[in-house]
């Protein structure tokens, strides 16, 4: 039977999502800790492939488990046992027997977090950004990155990508008061490294270093060395991932920091 595994994870101990030989990942602890509960191999297939020390406060996965097992309240407490205090998997729900946590998603959302204050306790999930960054500007330049279109200026060079053509639905930076900021931004799909790309290339708006108004430029070059520089991973969040079949159970407890 295929269920819906919903977890979160901090980013900073592993080497991204995806199984790699010799590193520790979120998929190798994960894929080894319930096929030990299983007494059976088992593949985890992720909705996506976050880069090392990406966190995400929502991660779909889909597992098929042997027929008659129930990853019941038990089996959840022994799971979260074995991965780590950097892995919380918050429940297992069934779905059909061909859904796909990857290649039925319909839409994906990122966060990345920023401090213009200095603070003693978010600097491991934040960036801390000079006071001085222009947010206004950088949100009229968000708006023009919008839209679908080819989007290789902010993709990483050499993947194995079949096509740069992403829907690009929402980027902007919302304001959280007492100098924490959140960028926003929401796709049909993203391409590796993307999200870092577009928020290190708003900064060179908020810093005076580029125009609003080059951003069409940037895009329309598709050329990676015409974008800005990929922000650190450590302050950005996979934040949402939806589904037409599927919603989370704890879609009301979703959290970044």
């Amino acid at each position: 039977m295929r269920w819906f595994i919903d977890l979160a994870y901090r980013g900073a101990p592993f080497h991204g999502w995806q199984v790699q030989p010799g590193e520790t990942t979120v998929q190798s602890v994960l894929e080894d800790a319930i096929s030990r509960l299983a007494r059976h191999t088992v593949a985890v297939t992720g909705a996506g492939r976050t880069d090392a020390g990406v966190n995400a406060s929502m991660m779909i996965a889909h597992v098929d488990l042997p027929d008659g097992m129930c990853p019941d309240s038990r089996f959840l407490h022994s799971l979260n046992s074995m991965v780590g205090r950097d892995i919380a998997v918050r429940s297992f729900s069934p779905v059909h027997s061909d859904a796909h946590a990857r290649f039925d998603a319909t839409e994906r959302r990122y966060h990345y977090y920023a401090n213009t204050r200095k603070s003693a306790f978010s600097w491991p999930l934040s960036w801390q950004a000079p006071p001085t960054l222009d947010f206004d500007a950088m949100n009229r330049a968000g708006q023009l990155m919008t839209g679908k279109r080819d989007f290789s200026s902010f993709a990483k060079s050499h993947t194995d990508v079949k096509t740069h053509i992403c829907d690009l639905r929402r980027v902007e930076w919302v304001d959280l008061g007492s100098g924490r900021w959140r960028l926003v931004v929401t796709a049909d799909r993203f391409l590796r490294n993307m999200v870092r790309a577009i928020a290190g290339t708003l900064v060179d708006v908020g810093r005076g270093k580029l125009r609003p108004d080059d951003i069409t430029d940037i895009i329309e070059k598709q050329n990676r060395c015409a974008a800005g520089t990929s922000m650190p991973a450590h302050a950005l969040f996979l934040a949402h991932i939806s589904y037409p079949y599927y919603t989370s159970p704890d879609e009301a407890y979703l959290e970044d920091i």
